[in-house]
């Protein structure tokens, strides 16, 4: 696409940026909210979403290959003409910022927990916001690389977990279904906020360099999302109780606390430290995902002056909306459920639409 050409990403960049925006909030979670529903089944239904999540990711490739010279905002208006189009896309917008308001609300809520219980809710967002800001306004080439970056500084991380193996009870697993078929399947949509950041090959598509390779690069990406999330859900599955891993709100992190290194403490404070870039490169894409949209809504060429605005919102928002970990946890399950709809219902509804769209543009013709 030639509007694009000096802002391509390359394949390792799309798949590092799907990939990296799925590993973040969710996984500190994950175990727990699999155990609630499923039991130690719960990671036969991460196979379950993980093949759903692929099969909707291709679905999207699909739309995207049939318009490969048009954003979403342009897909959208000529499928269903302009004032519906602009609806639809408002509503994307929504989502993809309440998406990153949602986690960096909640990556402010665990960094008070578990390393600066005193700090100030408007110091961490400024703390926070400051890199943020940086590294979305220079656009997708500059996130692509910054996911490079993150994926280098965070290969240890999940090695480290392996350290957690120590005093395991294996057969916490077994016998092998022993939930029962429906509790499995029902499962499956705990997944969902764990793979959700596959429909940002929506926004991602246009700036891909190759796009033959569109396919092959979001079906790796999903499947070393699925690769983290299989080994620290198993690790905890067999390190921690059926009925303990359910008291944890971040079963995760409770892992690091039991791994004890003769040189290191609080391994979990290291390791959080770290993860920080993790949650913000899940915060970035839906940022520009929604400030991109916002400036193509308005007509306008530069995203930046919609950034800062909204980076002035998240400031002033600190100062009044403290939410608790209730609140945390709801607002979690609300971006779970726009998510249900906005990765995987509309995706094949629009689908369906389009294959009918472009058979009745194909008769018009003949």
């Amino acid at each position: 696409m030639i509007k694009y050409t000096f802002n391509q990403i390359s394949l390792k960049q799309y798949i590092l940026i799907i990939y990296k925006t799925q590993v973040g909030i969710g996984v500190l979670s994950l175990p727990r909210d699999l155990a609630q529903t499923g039991g130690t089944d719960g990671w036969i239904s991460l196979l379950l979403g993980w093949i759903v999540s692929i099969l909707l990711s291709l679905v999207i490739i699909k739309i995207m290959e049939k318009n490969p010279e048009k954003t979403l905002f342009e897909l959208l208006s000529k499928y269903f003409g302009k004032w519906v189009g602009k609806g639809l896309y408002v509503l994307w917008i929504l989502y993809a910022v309440f998406a990153a308001s949602v986690v960096i609300f909640s990556t402010i809520h665990i960094i008070q927990i578990w390393i600066l219980p005193e700090m100030s809710n408007f110091i961490l967002m400024i703390l926070f916001i400051i890199p943020i800001y940086i590294v979305t306004k220079h656009g997708i080439r500059v996130i692509g690389l910054f996911a490079e970056f993150v994926f280098l500084i965070s290969m240890w991380m999940p090695i480290l977990l392996l350290f957690a193996l120590k005093d395991t009870h294996w057969p916490f697993l077994l016998p092998i279904g022993k939930e029962g078929l429906f509790p499995i399947l029902s499962t499956v949509k705990s997944t969902i906020l764990s793979f959700l950041g596959f429909e940002l090959a929506f926004i991602l598509y246009p700036f891909l360099k190759d796009k033959k390779t569109a396919t092959k690069g979001i079906i790796i990406a999903n499947s070393l999302s699925l690769i983290i999330f299989l080994m620290v859900t198993i690790i905890s599955f067999v390190r921690f109780s059926p009925d303990e891993i359910k008291d944890y709100t971040y079963p995760t992190l409770n892992l690091l606390k039991l791994i004890k290194l003769p040189f290191l403490e609080r391994l979990e404070i290291i390791f959080l430290s770290f993860y920080l870039l993790m949650l913000f490169m899940t915060i970035v894409p839906y940022l520009y995902a929604a400030v991109l949209g916002a400036s193509q809504l308005c007509g306008k060429q530069d995203h930046r002056p919609i950034l800062r605005i909204w980076m002035c919102l998240w400031f002033l928002s600190s100062f009044f909306f403290l939410p608790s970990a209730t609140q945390i946890n709801q607002m979690g399950k609300s971006w779970g459920m726009a998510g249900t709809y906005f990765a995987y219902v509309i995706p094949m509804l629009l689908w369906l639409y389009g294959q009918l769209f472009h058979h009745a543009r194909k008769e018009q013709r003949q």
